[in-house]
């Protein structure tokens, strides 16, 4: 670990909230570039193009949406490990063009069956910093994205399950060139943590004289390559055998070891659920409902802002970001105070959407200033729910693709922070933290136990928002998602707004600046309009300028019959279609 200087301290509790800080101004897309819009029979976006030239590949050999992500998250764990892996967990939303349904499987991570709700507790009975509990090995919950990846195969793939692993399991053994990002990330991370002192993670990212491994270096992962193979083999290897061994004995390590079992990665079982389902104006915008808390944040933010003309006040007025961010201040309370996951908290998911509801904290938003503060509403079956006390960190991806019949995946997956916990197994891939996602306080000062606390086998909630949109007649108009803690319902939403009342394209609704309105500040990211800044200041807001809020938005859009697509300019990615290549020869 490096030396940490003073200046860089107060950003320590901002990696679990906004990423990294300082990022510049993002510039829009250039929609001549091949590939930025285009309009095409099928489409993959994501972030990075190997794993967009994965999906594809998979696509043209005959497979279809959910071959494709199988691909896509296998080269995304090799090329993108800062964001996700086949150590974390995801939710995914797919959409049968045949018969017009959605069908949400939940891969969340699960808690080990012997930890207790005082997990982030030290002995005083005081919660652990964010900065203890990350790097710890009692941040580890059960990965859950294979096991929901071969569930999702079950029901709708169209190539044998072992062809999903090859392009991950060639690059592994053949090299790819390091991305900026990943190179960018290790030696930010290295600054605060041991990443660059932990056997494997050091040996893989940083150079004999511990800096990072430079872009453009061709790294190989051999012991990745052997995970893919074993895998391939069978979705089960992962979760019994050697590489579950490595599992628990890379989470057992010190500091503060874990309590993951092999019982408990031979238990694991992922879910299928029932999407979640909000009108708006003359569309449904379909997402993962709890223990994700998109499809209930998300709604809500749309359903608040379905009474106002947004069309009327578009990006270049106060008037449209101040809807927008007094909506999203509202929605947030809700979910922050009553969302957690449904099978040990009660959580009111239909009231959080009720209509009458919504329209109700609708009319607490003025036309022309700021509320001068926010709480939590009471939605019709609201339990009486303790304050919230838990955060979730921005270590995450986003992809979508469409298929040539029509199908769509749109899939939201992460290790939770930069990294995970910054452990990498002896397989090549690190571990999550996926359990700092819980409450760290699992009471409140009245001995309430808080919705989010932790729990034997308890999913912890997750900001996750892997969207459809559905046109009037039910069939798949856009689709989209973010990676980026807390802020992904924010991001999430600004896509939405930006495409369904503003009329952007993808491209410029990825690139549109991201504003993030949580309680009583409001965080907006470098390149906003300094104008629109002072009047929103006018109003009463509290505005961070200049923020970090750093999105990797992935769209994919109906247009003229075929799809267009966007990558977020902020991250490495690309959005292609079939005749496409990712990569020049």
């Amino acid at each position: 670990m490096r030396m940490l200087s003073l200046f860089a301290l107060p950003l320590i509790a901002g990696l679990a909230a906004c990423e990294f800080a300082g990022q510049d101004a993002v510039s829009p897309p250039d929609d001549t570039l091949v590939g930025a819009e285009e309009r095409r029979e099928a489409m993959i976006a994501a972030a990075h193009p190997l794993a967009v030239e994965a999906g594809l590949d998979a696509i043209r050999s005959g497979g279809g949406a959910v071959d494709a992500a199988i691909a896509v998250q296998a080269v995304l764990g090799l090329v993108e490990p800062q964001s996700s892996g086949i150590g974390g967990g995801a939710f995914m939303v797919h959409y049968d063009a045949q018969t017009q349904t959605l069908t949400v499987y939940d891969g969340r991570e699960t808690a080990p069956a012997g930890i207790t709700e005082t997990l982030f507790l030290d002995e005083a009975g005081e919660p652990l910093s964010f900065m203890t509990a990350w790097q710890s090995g009692r941040s580890t919950g059960v990965p859950g994205v294979i096991a929901m990846l071969a569930m999702a195969h079950e029901e709708h793939g169209m190539r044998p399950w072992a062809e999903g692993f090859a392009d991950a399991e060639r690059l592994a053994e053949e090299g790819f060139a390091v991305p900026p990002r990943l190179s960018q990330l290790a030696g930010r991370v290295a600054d605060y943590t041991a990443i660059d002192e932990r056997g494997p993670s050091a040996q893989y990212l940083f150079t004999d004289a511990g800096e990072a491994v430079e872009t453009g270096t061709v790294l190989t992962n051999p012991a990745y390559a052997q995970a893919m193979r074993l895998v391939a083999q069978d979705w089960r290897n992962f979760y019994t055998g050697e590489i579950a061994q490595g599992i628990v004995e890379t989470a057992r390590e010190e500091p503060l070891p874990g309590l993951i079992t092999l019982e408990d990665l031979e238990s694991y079982e992922p879910l299928k659920r029932e999407a979640l389902c909000t009108p708006y104006r003359d569309v449904r915008i379909c997402s993962a409902p709890p223990p994700a808390s998109g499809g209930v944040a998300v709604g809500a933010i749309m359903a608040m802002l379905e009474n106002f003309d947004m069309a009327a006040y578009g990006p270049d007025t106060a008037t449209g970001w101040h809807l927008f961010i007094e909506a999203s201040r509202l929605a947030y309370a809700d979910r922050d105070r009553y969302v957690g996951d449904p099978a040990y908290a009660d959580v009111p998911t239909q009231g959080l959407l009720d209509e009458a509801y919504l329209n109700e904290r609708a009319r607490l938003i003025a036309m022309d200033r700021a509320m001068e503060s926010v709480s939590a509403g009471t939605p019709p079956g609201a339990p009486q729910a303790p304050e919230d006390a838990s955060d979730d960190a921005p270590g995450t991806s986003h992809f979508t693709i469409v298929d040539t019949e029509g199908d769509v995946v749109s899939m939201t997956t992460t290790v939770e922070s930069a990294f995970g916990n910054t452990r990498m197994t002896p397989h090549g891939f690190f571990l999550n933290n996926q359990m700092t996602d819980f409450a760290f306080a699992p009471r409140d000062e009245a001995g309430n136990l808080r919705p989010n606390a932790p729990a034997p086998g308890k999913r912890p909630r997750s900001s996750m928002s892997p969207t459809i949109v559905l046109d009037p007649e039910g069939e798949f108009l856009l689709a989209t998602g973010s990676p980026g803690g807390n802020s992904i319902i924010a991001y999430t939403a600004k896509s939405l707004v930006a495409m369904l009342d503003w009329g952007l394209t993808p491209g410029q609704a990825a690139s549109l600046p991201n504003v993030v309105a949580r309680g009583d500040s409001v965080a907006i990211e470098t390149g906003f309009d300094e104008t629109l800044l002072e009047d929103l200041r006018e109003m009463g807001h509290a505005i961070e300028a200049g923020r970090g809020e750093n999105s990797g938005i992935h769209i994919v859009r109906v247009s003229d019959g075929g799809y267009v697509g966007a990558a977020d300019p902020r991250r490495d990615g690309a959005a292609l279609g079939l005749g496409e290549a990712a990569l020049e020869e």
